[in-house]
């Protein structure tokens, strides 16, 4: 029996699928953008070394349409699978990280199109204004608005070493902003990054439950061609994690992740075309119902030992 309360199917986490669900009564999916802006790392010309050139767009071969383009396209792809309504999604790069005039033209465009009841912005803690922070404010106040923050990691070596280019103090103070303002916030973090340990990745998720977060997306790092990551990991001969690996390690962050959070992603999709390793990333619904799988032979769930993290966190120093 599954012991699990934030679930209507065999799931033992926190879907956003169940949370759109209890919240609107409907099926709701978000629809990639690229609406074509940069980062402050890029501009500064040391982009974050497992970057590449599309920014993570979702939908590579459009990200060059204007945004009414790209948001069609969005919708009949995932129409053809489910009915429902709509969240704009400003995916690749930094959706913050433009003048104010900019923004608001670009998302006010999304959410005056049929079915779009909200956005998610994806951006970085240092590219956000205090005038957009007024302004998304008042955005939050008429939409469904939440704003995605990479992390990746809180261990000070590896985002060194990933060229992060900002402080956990910058990060922490960007949640705090957004949460006081009764914005989602949405972290991202990816496991497998260079001499990370599972202890690190486990700090990661302790940490994170202390910021009272909304949600979280957990990625296996991947190497792409033309990356600097693929390059370090050719040079000094590291070893990305195996596929049994990622699972330990993803059900271990599950079970000491406060259970309210609610998780947006628990794996990559890389680009086929572009993708060097780990290939079994490409059978993202196996990997899916393996984790399934493993969750329901170890008799676990999100936050099995969610209320055991203050002692977690000592054991783990």
């Amino acid at each position: 029996m599954n012991k699990f309360i934030y679930t209507i199917d065999n799931k033992r986490y926190h879907t956003l699928n169940y949370y759109y669900l209890k919240k609107y009564g409907f099926k709701v999916f978000k629809i990639p953008l690229d609406a074509g802006f940069s980062c402050p790392n890029i501009d500064k010309g040391a982009p974050c070394i497992y970057c590449d050139k599309t920014g993570s767009s979702a939908f590579p071969e459009i990200k060059n349409e204007d945004l009414l383009t790209q948001f069609s396209y969005g919708v009949k792809v995932m129409t053809k699978k489910w009915t429902g309504k709509y969240i704009g999604y400003f995916q690749a790069h930094s959706n913050t990280y433009a003048p104010l005039a900019i923004l608001k033209e670009k998302y006010e465009l999304i959410l005056q199109q049929d079915n779009v009841i909200g956005l998610s912005i994806a951006t970085r803690c240092d590219a956000i204004t205090e005038d957009v922070y007024s302004y998304l404010s008042e955005l939050n106040k008429n939409c469904d608005l939440t704003i995605e923050l990479g992390l990746q990691s809180i261990n000070e070596n590896t985002t060194n070493l990933i060229q992060r280019g900002h402080s956990l103090k910058q990060f922490e103070e960007a949640v705090f902003k957004f949460k006081t303002a009764g914005i989602k916030v949405v972290v991202h973090i990816i496991n497998g990054l260079p001499y990370e340990k599972k202890t690190d990745m486990l700090k990661t998720i302790i940490y994170l439950n202390q910021l009272k977060i909304d949600g979280i997306k957990i990625h296996m790092l991947f190497l792409e061609r033309g990356t600097l990551i693929s390059k370090l990991f050719e040079e000094r001969h590291l070893k990305l994690l195996t596929k049994d690996e990622y699972i330990d390690i993803v059900i271990s962050q599950l079970e000491i992740l406060d259970p309210e959070i609610v998780i947006h992603r628990i794996t990559g999709d890389p680009n086929k075309e572009n993708l060097i390793a780990p290939t079994w990333l490409l059978k993202k619904t196996i990997l899916l119902n393996d984790i399934d799988k493993e969750m329901a032979n170890r008799d676990t769930w999100q936050g099995k030992y969610y209320k055991k993290t203050n002692f977690c966190l000592v054991f783990l120093r």
